[in-house]
């Protein structure tokens, strides 16, 4: 008994745990497949946008603005990586002011988590620091290169 443990009702703490006998989870949160999309749902859904109206855009036209906006992203940190920081930054801000014109017209389920306040906030927000990298870009001296 003093090392095994073997008491009347042995293996209480595995139940306590949540442990089945093959040691697979068996909780009461535990749920079905086919609800774990529909909580994942609610969990992604920005609470800022709840009044807001739909897209009248259709979904492919929403998912093809947001893959430029990645595009444009992926074309910058190659630039960066080939050391033209200028030109990836200059990128950069262009995808930034891109995707702040796009947040009025895509729905925030399509952006995910590049929708992360209201409209207004991510849209002011995104035009600011594209604009200032831009700016930045653009106006740093290339010193010979």
């Amino acid at each position: 008994m003093a090392g095994g443990g073997d008491h009347v009702g042995g293996g209480g703490h595995a139940r306590r745990a949540g442990l089945g006998r093959g040691g697979d989870y068996v909780g009461r949160h535990q749920q079905a497949p086919h609800q774990v999309g529909a909580v994942r749902r609610k969990l992604l859904h920005n609470p800022h946008d709840v009044a807001n109206p739909p897209s009248q855009l259709s979904r492919t036209v929403q998912y093809a603005l947001v893959g430029v906006v990645v595009a444009l992203v992926f074309g910058a940190a190659v630039f960066i990586a080939l050391e033209r920081w200028r030109r990836g930054g200059a990128l950069f801000g262009a995808a930034l002011l891109m995707l702040s014109v796009i947040r009025w017209m895509v729905d925030s389920q399509v952006l995910g988590v590049l929708a992360v306040r209201s409209r207004r906030f991510d849209s002011l927000f995104t035009g600011f620091v594209g604009a200032l990298m831009l700016f930045l870009a653009v106006s740093v001296d290339s010193l010979g290169s």
